[in-house]
């Protein structure tokens, strides 16, 4: 794929380095070309993943500062793999290292909710042609409200993780190998065409991605029929199954952007059970932090309310990072009925993130916006100055675990606030 470069504009009260480094910035995340290459376990394709190593989502925390659901999937993970006997014993190893509990983020991953990947789990494997780096999601674990990366581990869940880990990963993976990679930007186009907006609706990309796959598994049927079956009921059932390619995607796309000296772009935006945080290319590795984002508008399930959320983490903000999700909210008017709103609100919140982006995507276009770009290059500088933060699509948790609803968030003021102040004090 050949993009033609976006033009981003003036980047408001940044130091005179941040306009070329934030254009170098956009340009790599829009230049991005991202390939599902392979399906296969993180041991044996995560750099630095280990038997004993069990990751979760957003900045890193001390094993006793987690909390609630997602602790709950932690431990869940390490029973998975069968280093504890019980969550009592798990709990003892993670408080004394003996079971390493780290940040997705640290292993080129990205976590949804509570983003748990253990060393067995097949993880989706796709590869940045443009700069050959890569990124790994996990595999959407199915239907039922019950997951483990919704803070929940019990005999159905552990049965499930099995059917992914021993069918549909090495299934998948055989065809993508088969087909010789999918390449995901024509899918992602397209999806956003028909009504996906990537990350709270993926109905459209994950019936694209099937029909790429279609040919592969129907060549692989002959030998493996009862497989082949079990894939497409799972592909089938599973509207939300492209969420992790278009994370897996994001993420590679915006760490194409990391390290540009003097840039003010937020590579990565996260949170996990205590805070919310965002890198930015030109500061390094850390985290700037603040509070949990805040509601901007949600539905319930039947039967639960506000007291019920609780936030057990996430990653799949990163979707938002490079132009997706809520920064693509008018092109997926039917999440009306499932994250409630309305059409004119998403309209307005989706017009406002371009006040706080850079540049518009030449790839990724939202029809009703006369096909604009997606606003692309979130600029810590314009959300400080202008106090409009990022819109956020996301999943909802209930504090007994599992999925109780989904909607739009507003992250924190405060870690762009202090990401803006500590780039002034470094480039100034």
């Amino acid at each position: 794929m050949t993009s033609r470069s976006p033009e981003p504009s003036a980047t408001v009260g940044a130091p005179a380095i941040a306009e070329r480094a934030n254009a170098e910035a956009v340009e790599r995340i829009c230049a991005a070309e991202p390939v599902l290459v392979d399906v296969r376990p993180a041991l044996e394709v995560v750099p630095g993943m280990t038997g004993d190593t069990i990751l979760t989502s957003g900045a890193p925390l001390a094993w006793d500062e987690y909390f609630g659901g997602q602790r709950t999937g932690v431990v869940g993970g390490a029973l998975y793999e069968g280093l504890a006997a019980d969550a009592n014993e798990a709990d003892e190893k993670l408080l004394a290292g003996e079971i390493r509990v780290r940040s997705c983020q640290e292993y080129d991953c990205v976590g949804s909710l509570a983003g748990v990947y253990t060393a067995t789990m097949p993880v989706l494997i796709v590869e940045n042609a443009a700069t050959g780096q890569r990124a790994f999601c996990n595999l959407f674990e199915g239907v039922s409200p019950s997951r483990l990366n919704y803070g929940v581990y019990n005999d159905d869940v552990r049965r499930n993780l099995r059917f992914l880990g021993e069918v549909i990963g090495p299934m998948l993976g055989e065809a993508v190998r088969t087909s010789g990679g999918v390449p995901l930007t024509p899918l992602m186009r397209r999806a956003l065409h028909m009504g996906d907006e990537l990350h709270s609706r993926n109905t459209a990309a994950t019936l694209l991605f099937t029909r790429e796959l279609f040919p592969a598994l129907l060549e692989l049927a002959g030998a493996r029929a009862d497989d082949v079956t079990a894939t497409f009921e799972y592909l089938k059932s599973s509207d939300y199954f492209f969420l992790r390619l278009s994370m897996a995607s994001s993420k590679a796309a915006a760490d194409a952007a990391r390290g540009i000296e003097g840039s003010s772009v937020v590579t990565a935006m996260v949170f996990n059970c205590r805070d919310f945080a965002i890198r930015v290319s030109g500061l390094g590795d850390q985290w700037f932090r603040g509070p949990l984002p805040t509601k901007f508008g949600a539905k319930l399930f039947e039967g639960y309310t506000d007291d019920d959320v609780e936030f057990m983490g996430g990653e799949s903000t990163m979707n938002e990072t490079v132009g997706l999700g809520g920064f693509a909210q008018a092109a997926a008017f039917a999440l009306q009925d499932y994250q409630g709103g309305s059409a004119e609100r998403m309209v307005e919140a989706n017009l406002a993130m371009y006040e706080i982006a850079l540049a518009e995507h030449p790839e990724y276009r939202i029809p009703f916006l006369g096909f604009r770009g997606v606003p692309v290059g979130i600029d810590v500088h314009r959300v400080a100055a202008t106090g409009i933060t990022p819109v956020l699509d996301i999943g909802i948790a209930g504090k007994q675990g599992g999925q109780i609803g989904a909607g739009s968030y507003r992250a924190p003021l405060e870690p762009f606030a202090a990401a803006a102040e500590a780039h002034v004090r470094r480039y100034a």
